[in-house]
């Protein structure tokens, strides 16, 4: 079946898949084979345990829907990392979302001095017109 990952950055994961295992903390886990009947469910924080053959890989997911209808699945994913086992997909996505949280930060400091900056030049223009 058909298995696609979808994040705000793009196309994570789009292959055939024997069968598929989604693991989420509220709705527990369960399995997707082909021809299944049709399904709509949450993933809160979790995994899909993507299963072909003898290969496995996992795809740690936060904050995803997951939909399958005619043996395709569509994962739509807040954020999400495919990796050979948990932990790795974990340990990447984690490594992910802390550059992305020092970034932010940094950003949030350079606005911050240019707020100040601003706010001084504002100062200084209304003190020359008096």
């Amino acid at each position: 079946m058909q298995t696609i990952v979808i994040t705000p950055s793009g196309e994570l994961f789009n292959e055939e898949v024997d069968y598929v295992v989604v693991s989420s903390e509220r709705t527990g886990e369960f399995e997707v084979l082909d021809n299944h009947a049709p399904l709509i469910s949450a993933i809160d924080v979790g995994y899909l345990k993507l299963v072909r053959g003898d290969e496995v890989l996992f795809a740690v997911v936060i904050n995803g829907a997951f939909e399958q209808r005619d043996s395709v699945v569509h994962v739509l994913a807040q954020e999400a990392h495919v990796g050979l086992d948990k932990q790795n997909a974990l340990d990447h996505l984690n490594a992910v979302r802390k550059e992305r949280l020092e970034e932010n930060r940094r950003r949030t400091r350079d606005f911050l001095k240019a707020e100040r900056e601003l706010k001084e030049n504002i100062r200084e223009a209304r003190a020359s017109k008096t």
